[in-house]
């Protein structure tokens, strides 16, 4: 069976190599179109309406799952593209919805792909895809868990006991509340990305917070974290960040 797709995710990279992938594994996919904006994804849907549309879960305008929430009747087969967030995938295998987690293999891809064309010809897509959007209506931020790739393998972490994140060398320190730092082979610029809408902030370059642990700000433009920490805010960030807290 062929079928059609689009594909929406805001990194460049990130949609160059799963277009390649697709148009090289997946012959029977005939892809329509591919955009990094969600918002542009909303119209393509409508306007293309795919069988099948791969969506990333993080995106800085809205998530794969606030789009997905815009539209009335979904009734088009989805396989999610994430590079984290457990508490997703839960909500998503929950549902019998596929996913693909960054980077994308090869093998998992030609099987969500099948699969996706077996759920296609059953049409069974609307009732999961309302289905997920009930389960994700429920779960509460306390819930949220975000997976870090380190040296000895996978962490799962709750995301409201991450303190902050610190840039180093292009790794990323990152401490908590109740155990040791712990060190990612990914940027702060992933992290950033990742936790945006969780209420952190990029109060430097090199450094994430969490605003739910700030203890105190102090005049010579830095802060302090729970445990003690000390974090420096940029200056040209310090107007933003005041007016952040103020809200």
């Amino acid at each position: 069976m062929n079928i059609t797709a689009i594909l929406i995710d805001d990194e460049r990279k990130a949609l160059a190599i799963l277009k390649n992938k697709i148009e090289r594994k997946c012959p029977n996919v005939t892809i329509l179109g591919e955009t990094q904006s969600p918002i542009e994804g909303l119209s393509l849907i409508e306007k293309l309406k795919p069988q099948l549309v791969f969506l990333d879960i993080a995106m800085p305008e809205m998530s794969g799952f606030d789009l997905l929430r815009k539209i009335e009747n979904p009734t088009f087969e989805i396989i999610f593209v994430t590079a984290f967030d457990t508490y997703a995938i839960d909500a998503i295998n929950h549902c019998a919805i596929g996913y693909l987690v960054k980077p994308v293999d090869n093998n998992d891809l030609i099987i969500s792909v099948n699969k996706a064309i077996l759920n296609i010809e059953d049409k069974s897509a609307l009732k999961k895809n309302k289905l997920l959007i009930e389960n994700l209506g429920v779960q509460t931020f306390q819930k949220k868990k975000i997976v870090i790739p380190t040296q000895n393998g996978l962490e799962f972490v709750k995301i409201e006991e991450i303190i902050h994140c610190e840039g180093v060398d292009g790794y990323t320190k990152i401490y908590f509340e109740k155990h040791k730092p712990m060190l990612s082979s990914n940027s702060i610029g992933h992290f950033n990305k990742l936790l945006e809408n969780h209420e952190f902030y990029l109060v430097h370059k090199s450094h994430l917070i969490n605003l739910n642990h700030i203890e105190k700000y102090l005049n010579e433009g830095s802060l302090i974290l729970t445990h003690n920490h000390k974090v420096p805010v940029s200056r040209n960030r310090r107007s933003d960040f005041l007016n952040t807290l103020r809200k």
